[in-house]
């Protein structure tokens, strides 16, 4: 590719790039660039959000230069203040080599695991005597170093700001230095510690890196940020149907939100689906293809596959899932078989006889697969995978009393 084409595909999806020019002018010269993102071991599982950086990595990658995943387990024990009204509690050196040891399992079922280097920045920062981190915390102000909105607000709410707080960009900046980066990558929250690589660059001697910024991806709710601790997340280790079913619930307001920091296929594709839905198609027909997408990604692609089974979301067409919960029925005394709105109402898959009326009039109960009517009787004995609506499912057993 060209460095102009390759220029179109790093700005799918990205904030801000500082600067473009220079990107382009480090493009055309030819050789790979060093291309870095930094993650803090602070908790051992990525979602989807975190992949937003991964995937712009995988992109780079494509394109012949060099990804450097940079683990942070010497920061990690600091905690990145951005964004935190608190001092973050430090984590111990067990702790974040325990979270650090899943990181590359997840990582590289997007990266490739040849063409990736992974390297911690304790393997330079713990080579710093206190003179070196002297020097270093003279490369910046209290001032400047107030400038960042997160610490102005602490500040002015009279809340506490630790001085190793402090630190935390100047090291994070101090990384790029210590790996000659060309490009570093981090989340529109990041851009203040993503200059300060650059100030530092500058300041050692080195070409100032191009900072390139990527949204926060929104969670399953649409509004706000995708978070483990809101809910609202998709979880890189989540299994395939739970992947599948979340997907689908996201509102279609965020569709092509996703599809954009999400997805690898060609944006003509994604815009030409774009224009189906705008013309009538189903919107939930594009999230399962999204779905499937990220499912095979993370999973295979016989995983992708089988995914609306095993998700227990059934849309409606009879679908059995792998994991059906279990119910079993008794009959009262005497009893050898029971109606279909019973059977319903005693097996918690409707509300109330009401309900169930409701749900059979519809047409929307299944028995084993199939559309029954209010005629079916469910004899003493019996198991069946019974259907109604969309979610609620079971295999129902019916016992004899005693």
């Amino acid at each position: 590719m060209t460095p102009e084409q390759q220029l179109a595909r790093i700005q799918r999806g990205t904030e801000e790039i500082i600067q473009v020019d220079e990107l382009l002018t480090r493009l055309q010269s030819g050789r790979p660039l060093r291309v870095k993102a930094g993650f803090d071991p602070t908790a051992p599982d990525l979602h989807l959000g975190h992949t937003v950086l991964i995937n712009k990595l995988k992109v780079f990658q494509d394109l012949g230069h060099e990804v450097i995943f940079l683990i942070g387990d010497f920061t990690g024990m600091i905690g990145d203040p951005t964004g935190k009204n608190v001092t973050r509690k430090p984590l111990t050196a067990e702790q974040v080599a325990a979270n650090a040891r899943t990181y590359a399992e997840q990582v590289f079922k997007i990266l490739d695991p040849a063409r990736t280097r992974v390297v911690f920045n304790s393997e330079w920062m713990n080579t710093k005597s206190a003179a070196d981190m002297i020097q270093l915390a003279a490369q910046y102000t209290v001032t400047r170093m107030m400038e960042r909105d997160d610490f102005t607000k602490r500040f002015a709410a009279q809340q506490p700001i630790a001085i190793h707080e402090f630190l935390y960009p100047l090291l994070q900046g101090y990384d790029s230095v210590a790996l000659e980066a060309d490009v570093e990558l981090g989340g529109t929250d990041q851009k203040f510690n993503l200059l300060m690589g650059r100030t530092l660059q500058g300041r050692y001697g080195q070409p100032a890196q191009i900072c390139i910024t990527l949204p926060i991806l929104e969670g399953l709710d649409g509004v706000q940020k995708m978070s483990k601790s809101l809910g609202n997340y998709v979880g890189v280790a989540d299994a395939p149907g739970e992947m599948y079913q979340k997907l689908l619930s996201i509102p279609d307001t965020v569709i092509w939100r996703y599809f954009e920091l999400l997805s690898f296929r060609p944006l003509e594709e994604v815009e030409a689906l774009q224009a189906e839905v705008a013309a009538g198609r189903n919107p939930q027909e594009v999230k399962r293809l999204l779905a499937e997408e990220i499912i095979a990604r993370f999973h295979g692609a016989e995983a992708a596959a089988g995914a609306h089974k095993a998700a227990g979301n059934i849309l409606g067409k009879g679908e059995i899932p792998d994991d059906v919960p279990e119910v079993t029925l008794t009959l009262d005394a005497g009893q050898e078989a029971l109606h279909l709105v019973a059977v319903l109402n005693r097996a918690g898959l409707t509300r109330n006889a009401a309900a169930a009326k409701d749900v059979i009039a519809r047409g929307a109960v299944y028995v084993d697969g199939q559309v029954v009517d209010a005629g079916f009787v469910m004899a003493a004995g019996a198991v069946h995978v019974i259907q109604a609506g969309k979610k609620a499912i079971a295999r129902v057993t019916l016992s004899r009393a005693g």
